[in-house]
């Protein structure tokens, strides 16, 4: 039988086409692009699907020469199906695979070609010659350079990629259902069940009483419309700018605000910001009235948060002021249609209206809100990596996109922990990796701003993905004793991620930088109490293989609440504006006192707690919060959720 060259097995349906490579890929300036790095310049080739790569053909390796498999290749064996013939990589010669003067009965029994992977490499011909790959890994100047730099920059991690949560199976009308978290267990809310998941009716408790909320008045809270209605048809923008403070007081609000807010929500860029809103007091009356609608309304809702953080006047009066300027940020939003067209500045103003909403007692229309806000940020494509959808925008637009893409994130992400209801910024491809700073730039970021950024953002893809779905669901967000520890691990891990100056957090010396630095102390108390909170609800997880680790438990409830404590006694009046840190402490109080009435039930339990000091500092954490709330509901214009909470807390202590 004489020796016959390899055989080249080629689609019936392309045989007589033009090469795939040349045919598909127009956009490619040079055809000898190979589908498999790995394999060599004309070697031998498989297209047994009708989709592959095609070598040159020029020349081929020798015949006996072995066979290289690449990563991702699958040799199959058609005889192996029935239970014998050899292994499809044993056995088998280069002779026996490479004949083309077999009879038909052999070459049906010939194993099949290996099929090579479709999928087009970064590599030109001279670098697959050589073998060095050296245009992915971009060390040399290649003409797919530009290429290999856009695919390697945009890399998605498996964490990037969606995040579900599969739901609970179906129960047995009249099954009773444990809690799967120890943070959600002993309060009976009645038909508040039914809003959505049962931890959700546990948070509920730290609202205004209500007796029969309406179907619109989701949380029991807020029943009023938000935005009072001071505007009249035909007044437009020019209605919304007649407004205005004078521009001191403005400016008085605006440093209030940057002062309070803009350390624990770096959203917005100072200096840029600042050289447009001295822009806009240039102007002209009528030049004004045709600025920016959408500018007009992110510095109204500026004014609205500034506002809140004021302690020169009452708090009747500070609330009325606040929620007119709100109003007048709303208003200038519908007149740039901010429903239909969006842009960066709606999406930032958007962003500030909820965080004023949730601060203002109006929870149910603050959620609301965020969701045509994430709506409109994904409509943007604020979710995607601004290397695809804007390749040509200057590095600092870039940075902003990623800058307001990581508040709506956080923003959605935490308070849908603190509600127990479904996260929504859940599709994305914007890294983290690519938040960095560039000194280069006149409108840098201060790098302490950038590093509490991406340690915010870290914190949020992993509480997104392990906790907010499980917990919306009712489901355990830990299944295993090992998932358990490994989650554990991740949280850990994130934690030491975190720059040292937010890892060092002792009361007394964040007193002591508080004389100099209060920026940096506030982003290291938020940035803790996230921290520690989620911890907490790993750690008090349980399901039917993994009990609630007590101690663990307790000690991060206590690091958690113990940022709370700092940060009343260091700015009291912030304190009491922040309802997300207010509401937090309150559901770690809960967590706390849950764990020691179950601890007290089991045999010995009392005792032993008496001499345990874990169990002793944290019945101390709830007299402590109980004594802040108790501060924050007296006088006339006292807080009434903060005695709602005072009053569930102190059953723990009965």
């Amino acid at each position: 039988m004489p020796n016959a060259g390899p055989t080249i097995y080629v689609s019936p349906s392309l045989s007589h086409h033009t090469p795939y490579r040349q045919q598909h890929h127009p956009q490619l300036p040079h055809p000898l692009l190979q589908l498999d790095t790995g394999a060599d310049v004309g070697g031998e080739v498989g297209f047994g699907s009708g989709i592959g790569g095609i070598g040159s053909g020029d020349a081929a390796p020798p015949r006996h020469a072995p066979k290289r498999v690449t990563r991702g290749e699958v040799e199959t064996d058609p005889t192996n199906r029935n239970g014998h013939g050899a292994s499809p990589s044993l056995g088998t010669s280069p002779e026996d695979r490479d004949s083309s003067t077999a009879s038909p009965t052999a070459a049906a029994d010939q194993p099949r070609k290996k099929q090579k992977r479709n999928k087009p490499t970064l590599s030109c011909f001279e670098c697959v010659e050589r073998k060095t790959k050296v245009c992915i890994k971009r060390q040399t100047n290649c003409e797919y350079a530009l290429v290999a730099n856009l695919l390697e920059e945009t890399t998605r991690t498996a964490t990037n990629g969606r995040r579900m949560t599969r739901p609970p199976k179906r129960r047995a009308d009249g099954v009773s259902h444990a809690m799967p978290n120890a943070a959600d267990r002993g309060l009976n809310v009645g038909r508040l069940r039914a809003l959505g998941s049962v931890a959700t009716s546990t948070g509920l408790l730290s609202n205004v009483p209500f007796s029969s909320p309406g179907s619109s008045n989701v949380f029991g809270i807020g029943s009023e419309h938000p935005f009072a209605n001071y505007w009249t048809c035909e007044g437009g923008l020019p209605e919304v700018i007649s407004v205005l403070p004078d521009k001191l007081q403005a400016d008085i609000l605006l440093n209030r605000y940057f002062e309070c807010v803009d350390p624990v929500y770096p959203m917005l860029h100072r200096q840029t910001f600042y050289a447009d809103y001295e822009h806009f007091w240039s102007l002209s009356r009528p030049d004004k009235d045709r600025a920016d609608a959408a500018f007009v309304a992110l510095i109204f809702v500026m004014l609205a948060l500034g506002t809140q953080f004021v302690t020169s006047t009452s708090p009747r009066e500070r609330k009325q002021t606040a929620e007119f300027y709100a109003s007048a940020s709303n208003q200038a939003l519908r007149m740039c249609s901010y429903l239909s067209t969006a842009s960066i500045k709606t999406i930032q103003a958007m962003v500030l209206i909820t965080y004023f909403l949730i601060n203002d007692n109006h929870a149910s229309d603050g959620w609301a809100f965020a969701g045509i806000l994430i709506r409109q940020a994904y409509a943007m494509g604020l979710h995607r990596d601004p290397n695809i959808v804007v390749p040509d925008a200057p590095p600092f637009e870039k940075q902003q996109r990623r800058k307001v893409w990581q508040a709506v994130l956080l923003q959605d992400t935490f308070l849908t922990v603190l509600l127990s209801l479904p996260p929504s910024a859940t599709h994305t491809d914007v890294s983290v990796d690519d938040l960095v700073e560039d000194n280069s730039s006149i409108a840098s970021d201060d790098p302490t701003d950038t590093a509490y950024i991406r340690g915010s953002w870290t914190l949020a893809n992993l509480v997104q993905e392990t906790i907010c779905s499980p917990r919306s669901l009712d489901v355990p967000i830990c299944t295993t004793a090992r998932h358990k520890s490994k989650l554990i691990g991740d949280f850990r891990a994130v934690y030491r991620s975190f720059p040292d100056v937010f890892r060092s957090w002792d009361p007394d010396a964040l007193a002591q930088l508080s004389q100099s630095n209060k920026r940096v102390v506030r982003q290291t108390l938020f940035l803790s109490s996230n921290y520690f909170h989620n911890l907490m609800l790993v750690h008090a997880s349980e399901s039917q293989d993994v009990p609630v680790n007590v101690r663990g438990t307790l000690e991060a409830a206590h690091d958690a609440i113990t940022a709370f404590f700092v940060l009343f006694a260091l700015f009291e009046a912030e304190a009491r504006v922040w309802w997300v840190f207010n509401h937090r402490a309150f559901l770690e109080a809960l967590c706390i006192g849950n764990v020691l009435r179950e601890a007290a039930r089991e045999p010995g339990g009392e005792e032993s707690m008496a001499k345990d000091p874990l169990f002793v500092r944290a019945k101390g954490d709830i007299h402590r919060m109980i004594q802040i709330m108790q501060a924050m509901s007296e006088g006339d214009h006292g807080s009434q959720t903060a005695k709602t909470r005072v009053q569930v807390l102190s059953e723990f202590l009965v």
